[in-house]
C-alpha cells in the first residue's frame, strides 16, 4: 500500500510494507489521541482474511500528517472468529506458530498454502488433512518457513506473502471482505460481498452462513466488530452480523453482494452493492430448473441493477435497512461519500453499459421473473429491462460514461 499526500506537489507517495502486501480493497482508519493507531482492511478474493495493522507508536494529534511514521513500525495481524461471536487477532510474526487453516472448514474444501517444497516456492492447494502434514512437520513458525538473512527479512518475507502466511497461521477464511468503516465511537463495518466458493478458496462454514443456515451463500454480509475494551491495540474483539443479503421473504436484507461504506456525520452507514454485470437482471422464469430449485447466484437476476441502502445505527429505525438509490444500467455503484455538511452525498458510477454498450433507439427486452412475496408466495413480475446503456446522457444512442453523481435534496438541507 502506498500513501499520498494530494496536498503536497513533491510527495510521490510511500510504501507502507508493515501494511501488508494482499488483495486490498480499502483501510477503515482508527485514530485516537493516546492510542495506538489501528488500520483495517480485507483481502478481497474468496477465502481472503481481514487484517488489522497496530502500530508501535501512539497517536499523538489525530488530524497531525505526522502520524504517517505510524504506519512505519508495528505489527500486522489477521482475525480469528469463533462461531460463538468472539475472535482473536494473530500476529503475522516469525513466532506465530504454524496452524494452517483445514480444507475441512471452508465452502468448497480447499486451501492455498505456502508450499511445503521451499525449494520450489510458490503455493500449493491442499485439499485433504493429509496433504497438509509435510508443512506441519517441517515448519513449526512462520519464521521457520519464511526465511532471510535478518529479522528484517524474514518479517518482510511474511508480509509480501500474508494472503498466504495467515492461512498457514490458522486466520479465518472469509467472505471477500471489501470496504472497511470505523464509526466514531470506534465499532468497525466490514462488507462481506460473497460467501461462494471460488478458484482461491472459499470461507468458513461455521462462521459465513445465510439467513436458513446456508453455506455457499452467495449475497454477503455486513459484519459488526467491537474490540475488548473499545482499545485500537486489543487482541480481542467481539463480532456479528449486522446485516445478511438476500431475499427478504428468506430472511435476508433485501440486497445482494454489499461492497463499499461511507458514514454521515450522524454515524448512520450508506451500502452500496456489487453484483456482477452479467447477474443482473437475469431472466427467472422459473425458479426451479427440472424438478431443482435454483438458489445462489443462479437467483441473483431478482435484485436488478446495482443498488445504495441506509442503515440507521442510532435512534428508533437503528439497524432497520432502506433502500435509497439505484444505479444505472449494467454499473457498479462505489465511492460514496458525503461532504461536510451532509447536504451532498457523492457517488461514483463505473463502467455503465459495460455488458450491451451504447443503448440503441431506447431498445428494451420484455424479461419474465419469479419473485418472492415477503409471505413466501411467487409471484409472476414482467420488466421491460434496457438494453445496454445512455447514462448520463438523456438523449438516446449516446454511449455511456462512468462519471460521479452528485445527490442533493431539493431544499438544500441535509440528506439525513
Amino acid at each position: 500500500m502506498v500513501e499520498i499526500d494530494p496536498a503536497n506537489i513533491d510527495d510521490y507517495g510511500t510504501k507502507h510494507t508493515w501494511l501488508g502486501r494482499y488483495r486490498h480493497e480499502a483501510f477503515g482508519i482508527r485514530a485516537v489521541a493516546d492510542q495506538n493507531l489501528a488500520v483495517y482492511s480485507g483481502c478481497d478474493r474468496r477465502g481472503g482474511h481481514l487484517y488489522k495493522f497496530i502500530s508501535k507508536g501512539k497517536v499523538i494529534d489525530p488530524i497531525d500528517k505526522g502520524n504517517s511514521k505510524l504506519f512505519e513500525s508495528g505489527m500486522l495481524y489477521g482475525a480469528k472468529l469463533d462461531p460463538n461471536g468472539t475472535g482473536e487477532w494473530i500476529s503475522l510474526s516469525a513466532d506465530t506458530l504454524v496452524n494452517p487453516v483445514s480444507p475441512t472448514q471452508v465452502v468448497g474444501g480447499m486451501v492455498a498454502l505456502p508450499n511445503s517444497d521451499r525449494a520450489a516456492g510458490g503455493i500449493m492447494e491442499v485439499e485433504t488433512e493429509a496433504q497438509m502434514q509435510p508443512l506441519v512437520s517441517q515448519f513449526k513458525t512462520l519464521g521457520d518457513l519464511y526465511q532471510g538473512d535478518s529479522p528484517e527479512e524474514t518479517q518482510g518475507a511474511i508480509l509480501i506473502d500474508a494472503h498466504f502466511a495467515a492461512s498457514a497461521a490458522g486466520v479465518t477464511a472469509t467472505s471477500r471482505p471489501e470496504d472497511t468503516i470505523v464509526r466514531e465511537d470506534g465499532t468497525l463495518y466490514v462488507a462481506f460481498t460473497s460467501g461462494a466458493a471460488g478458484s482461491d478458496g472459499g470461507p468458513d462454514q461455521t462462521i459465513f452462513v445465510g439467513p436458513e443456515g446456508e453455506t455457499d451463500y452467495e449475497y454477503g454480509w455486513i459484519m459488526k466488530l467491537e474490540e475488548d475494551n473499545n482499545d485500537p491495540a486489543s487482541l480481542s474483539f467481539t463480532w456479528s452480523m449486522l446485516a445478511t443479503g438476500g431475499e427478504v421473504a428468506k430472511g435476508g436484507a433485501g440486497f445482494a453482494n454489499p461492497d463499499n461504506f461511507t458514514l454521515d456525520r450522524s454515524g448512520n452507514l450508506w451500502v452500496v452493492t456489487d453484483m456482477s454485470t452479467s447477474k443482473q437482471n437475469k431472466a427467472i422464469p422459473s425458479r426451479t430448473v427440472a424438478g431443482e430449485a435454483l438458489t445462489g447466484g443462479d437467483l441473483s437476476g431478482v435484485f436488478g441493477n446495482n443498488s445504495m441502502w441506509y442503515i440507521p445505527l442510532s435512534g428508533a429505525g437503528a439497524g432497520k435497512i432502506y433502500p435509497f438509490a439505484i444505479g444505472p444500467m449494467e454499473c457498479e455503484c462505489t465511492g460514496l461519500t458525503f461532504d461536510a455538511d451532509n447536504t451532498s452525498l457523492f457517488l461514483a458510477i463505473q463502467h455503465p453499459g459495460e455488458r450491451n454498450g451504447v443503448r440503441q433507439d431506447m431498445a428494451a427486452e420484455t424479461r419474465e421473473f419469479e419473485m418472492l412475496a415477503t409471505d413466501g408466495t411467487t409471484f409472476k413480475q414482467q420488466r421491460q429491462v434496457p438494453i445496454g446503456s445512455n447514462w448520463p446522457n438523456k438523449a438516446a444512442n449516446q454511449p455511456p460514461l462512468p462519471g460521479v453523481a452528485i445527490i442533493r435534496k431539493t431544499d438544500g438541507t441535509e440528506i439525513v
